[in-house]
């Protein structure tokens, strides 16, 4: 049975750092892409960054700059740095694992029906 399970969220000020982290068992992570997702009230699932298998990173245009997705696959831990906080960026932020995504040969975040793994989720709550 795979479990996905994240951490790392908490409350930070407006322009403050956190860096989240992303284990699982029953899944080694250099066999899928990973990505993180993040939902706030009121609003739909947003794709944030991704990572492939071979460590291909993509990411959304609103968190280009200022997040940076990495693993490490000896200890299948996955993580999101994340810098320049706002309090647009308050939300619960999801680990995800899948096939991967790639659109006209590039790799892409894709959309939460493209992974079939996700965590329970970890709330991020920026302050201004």
């Amino acid at each position: 049975q795979v479990q996905v399970l994240e951490s790392g969220g908490g409350s930070v000020q407006a322009g403050g750092s956190l860096r989240l982290s992303c284990t699982a068992s029953g899944l080694t992570f250099d066999s899928y892409a990973l990505a993180w997702f993040r939902q706030a009230p009121g609003k739909e699932r947003e794709g944030l960054a991704a990572i492939d298998s071979d460590a291909t990173t993509t990411y959304a245009d609103s968190v280009k700059d200022r997040f940076t997705i990495s693993k490490d696959n000896t200890k299948n831990i996955l993580y999101l740095q994340m810098n320049s906080l706002t309090p647009e960026d308050t939300a619960m932020y999801y680990c995800a694992a899948g096939a991967g995504v790639y659109r006209d040969y590039r790799f892409d975040i894709g959309s939460e029906g493209d992974y079939g793994y996700w965590g329970k989720g970890t709330q991020v709550t920026v302050s201004s």
